[in-house]
């Protein structure tokens, strides 16, 4: 009887150690499948991310291509708004007396011109004499020094900036004071 007993405890011992065998790769095969499990997860999630980012770039390229895709037919405009500009303040009295209905339509056809670059996000940049010269906004066609004004103040405005949305378009020409004369 001892001996079935010992063969018992032997086939115990095996089992046991069979199970705890079996145990310890299903514990092993579980924290594969848990490693495996947390790295699609995070490629999932990195995947997501870069859809995210994607889909943000595109919309931003989307809002610039709206908002600045006219630039160059702009900037190739604003020397016929300089022409009008041009033409209307050469008009002296007589010239008006002679050809109204003329720079009248003149007159419209600026104006038509400037309601066109409003609905297109384009103001204009017109600086005013006395004002501080800003190098963002402004081109310096010249320094001078002019009584009555502070080093950097404009004293002459040649040209109006234009601005499409935030971005300069072309920056306005001015003249601005060098130190003055005592």
């Amino acid at each position: 009887m001892s001996e079935k007993k010992d063969e018992i405890a032997e086939d115990q011992a095996h089992i046991d150690e069979s199970f705890e065998d079996v145990l310890s790769h299903e514990e092993d095969e579980l924290e594969a499948l848990r490693a495996e499990r947390d790295d699609y997860r995070d490629r999932f999630m990195r995947a997501l991310a870069d859809a995210e980012n994607a889909r943000k770039r595109a919309d931003k390229e989307r809002q610039e291509a709206s908002n600045y895709g006219g630039t160059r037919l702009a900037r190739d405009m604003l020397p016929v708004f300089d022409a009008l500009s041009r033409a209307l303040e050469a008009a002296n009295e007589d010239v008006r007396s002679q050809a109204g209905p003329f720079l009248e339509g003149v007159e419209l056809t600026q104006r038509e011109l400037l309601n066109v670059f409003a609905r297109h996000g384009i103001t204009t940049v017109a600086p005013e004499v006395g004002e501080k010269f800003d190098p963002q906004m402004h081109e310096a066609m010249f320094e001078a020094p002019a009584p009555g004004t502070k080093a950097g103040d404009i004293i002459q405005v040649m040209e109006n900036g234009f601005m499409i949305h935030d971005r300069l378009l072309r920056p306005a020409k001015v003249g601005v004071s060098s130190t003055p004369k005592s």
